[in-house]
């Protein structure tokens, strides 16, 4: 299958599973499901679910519709958590951003209070559809994988991974509204580019990292497949960050769907500020090579995954 039509049936139904997955009255207030609703199913390039998805097809033994059922779950666990990100990393004690996915953010639309509680109630969601399906039925070998996947993205969501990601950020920052988040230092802590790549593996790479574990844990992936498996997924990780760093300089709104430059602007360590443009490019190019490496010796190179990773670092959105 084409990627483009691969992409298209498989968006169509994390779309479908998504809308399925939020809560609804009369389970939870109309005001928070239209929060949630508003940033979950407003766009987006979707891209760790179908790394979800696309690594358990990977690697399954059973038919199409056999790795969906094992996968949806934990794809759209995924996106709900990654949405949840986005809406509070726009608001304003965070990046203080009004645009995303070419709407206005959640704090613009519904207030800040509003905004942070629909983040809350994503990741609850999430984490609680992991628990739930698919249902196991009695079956201690499902039950084992989802037991993995529930552990598996809770660090990367957390201290360890996103969250500890987004800390190091903060502190990096030199906006006077993050004087507090450097404990008194007054000065942002200083960036090379080894803290550079540990911060964006942390913030970025820890939620595509499990995306692509989960999916193929899920599958049934012997350790083999699965430790080359995270080392593709490290390596797109990192090329999704560089990638963003050079739209941030290179990219219009109206094709990212978000503000363009407010790094640059506002001082932030990036990719770019460190290695220039045609620099970044280039690491972005050789986190490919390694991507598709680590995919050969499994005998993966047939899925969807190459060209995901493809896709990755020739996007424009």
């Amino acid at each position: 299958m084409e990627l483009a039509d691969y992409l298209e049936r498989r968006r169509a139904a994390i779309e479908v599973a998504l809308a399925e997955a939020l809560p609804a009255p009369p389970a939870c207030p109309p005001v928070i499901a239209d929060a949630m609703r508003y940033s979950l199913l407003g766009g987006g390039k979707r891209l760790r679910p179908l790394l979800v998805l696309a690594a358990c097809e990977a690697v399954v033994s059973a038919d199409e519709a056999e790795a969906l059922r094992l996968a949806m779950p934990a794809a759209c666990a995924l996106e709900l958590i990654h949405t949840y990100s986005l809406i509070h990393d726009d608001l304003p004690a965070m990046d203080d951003d009004d645009l995303r996915r070419r709407r206005p953010t959640s704090h613009v639309v519904h207030g800040e209070g509003m905004a942070i509680l629909a983040g809350d109630g994503l990741q609850a969601a999430a984490f609680a559809l992991l628990a739930r399906l698919p249902v196991s039925d009695g079956d201690p070998l499902l039950q084992t994988r989802k037991l993995r996947v529930l552990a598996t993205v809770a660090e990367a969501a957390g201290a360890a991974g996103m969250v500890g990601g987004q800390a190091l950020d903060l502190e990096a920052d030199p906006s006077p509204r993050h004087d507090r988040a450097r404990a008194g230092r007054g000065e942002p802590a200083p960036v090379d580019a080894e803290r550079l790549a540990d911060m964006h593996a942390r913030k970025t790479g820890a939620l595509i990292r499990a995306s692509v574990t989960a999916g193929a844990i899920m599958g049934g992936a012997p350790p083999a497949a699965l430790a080359a498996l995270d080392r593709f997924a490290r390596e797109i990780g990192l090329a999704f960050q560089i990638v963003d760093d050079v739209l941030d300089v290179e990219g219009a709104s109206a094709d990212l769907g978000k503000t363009p430059g407010k790094d640059a602007a506002a001082g932030k360590p990036t990719y770019v500020s460190l290695h220039g443009l045609v620099r970044s490019k280039a690491l972005a190019d050789e986190c490919l090579v390694r991507a598709d490496a680590a995919l050969a010796d499994p005998g993966l190179s047939g899925s969807q995954l190459p060209a995901l990773a493809r896709w990755v670092v020739e996007r424009r959105t």
